[in-house]
């Protein structure tokens, strides 16, 4: 089984897509422009020092993740002061030792706490840091310093983009304001397709209520205030199981692959063609998604030949109507509960 694209592109375009080496040239050429334009608009110093620092930043962060864009990741969120005695703590070990049997790499903050413990249970070679320089909590842990899969970042929001563009999945355990804003932005954005679909799961310690709470907030408030629609709820999943949440890992890929967009039609990669009683319960109860056609069972699109070694797969497509994310995740669960585990 294929690793799934780790962010597969929302871009789309009516022109037939250029060659890599020539398309590859136009974007630099962008980038030069628009740094050439600064000058001009008097950019001040302080936001060209944001600028140089965030393009510095994730220039670095992409050339240390390139070599494994091919490798399942799992990004892990959670308290940097969560110490080694807490339930919460061997939770995280416990999770990242099993994401690593299954040959994931974990990704983590890089500090101590939660992220510590990912880094634990999974071992030095199966993990990936993402750390941020603070005057305080900033050290790396013990597991993953040194290491060339570790990058330091001077900025949140170039660290935030790393975390959810590299993953194919989240895992996020009790934590403070940095965890809270991390589950929510990462939400926001399957909410609003600003992020292909991915499973995010919410781990508490055995017994705990941490997450719960989160989720009754969710939805006798946003849902009942009709801030979110039910569907939303489907975005995530609380447990507080390690096997558990293992499962909704590895179920989301079981048939699903991963998306894009060819001109105005979203495609679906599968792992496996599904079954004609299948696609006809498909056809029935998620036709409220589509904008307008049906869905159609059908090879690669000549658009999709710059990913040749998904040329291959079955593929799932269709007008989406890119509103109804919910629903997809329901579409992309309905597939994948085709096949037994």
């Amino acid at each position: 089984m294929r690793a799934p694209e780790p962010f597969s592109t929302t871009e789309n375009s009516t022109n037939p897509t250029p060659p890599p080496g020539r398309r590859v040239a136009e974007l630099i050429d962008q980038i030069k422009r628009s740094a050439e334009k600064l000058e001009a608009d008097q950019t001040s110093t302080g936001d060209l020092k944001i600028l140089s620092r965030a393009l510095r930043e994730l220039r670095y962060a992409f050339k240390v993740f390139t070599p494994y864009r091919r490798i399942r990741k799992v990004t892990i969120f959670g308290s940097a002061r969560t110490p080694p005695d807490k339930p919460a703590y061997a939770q995280a070990v416990e999770f990242g030792k099993a994401m690593a049997e299954h040959d994931w790499l974990v990704v983590t903050g890089a500090a101590s706490g939660i992220m510590e413990a990912g880094h634990v249970g999974a071992g030095r070679d199966h993990s990936m840091g993402v750390n941020i320089m603070l005057p305080f909590e900033q050290e790396s842990n013990p597991v993953i310093a040194g290491d060339p899969k570790l990058v330091h970042m001077k900025y949140f929001f170039t660290r935030k983009l790393i975390f959810v563009k590299e993953c194919h999945a989240l895992c996020l355990l009790p934590g403070g304001f940095g965890t809270l804003d991390e589950g929510l932005e990462v939400l926001t954005l399957l909410q609003t397709g600003k992020r292909d679909p991915v499973p995010v799961v919410f781990l508490d310690a055995p017994g705990g209520t941490f997450w719960p709470r989160f989720h009754e907030f969710v939805r006798e408030t946003l849902l009942s205030e009709k801030m979110i629609s039910p569907e939303d709820l489907m975005l995530y999943k609380i447990t507080d199981s390690v096997e558990e949440a293992v499962e909704e890992i590895l179920r989301f890929y079981r048939v699903y692959h991963s998306m894009r967009y060819v001109k105005n039609t979203l495609v679906l990669r599968l792992q496996s063609k599904p079954s004609k009683q299948h696609m006809q319960r498909i056809r029935e109860e998620f036709e409220d998604i589509l904008l307008e056609g049906g869905f159609e069972l059908r090879e690669a699109y000549p658009d999709e030949k710059d990913e040749p070694d998904l040329a291959d797969l079955p593929r799932l497509a269709f007008r989406f109507n890119r509103r109804s994310y919910g629903r997809l995740r329901q579409l992309i669960d309905f597939l994948n509960c085709e096949v037994s585990p």
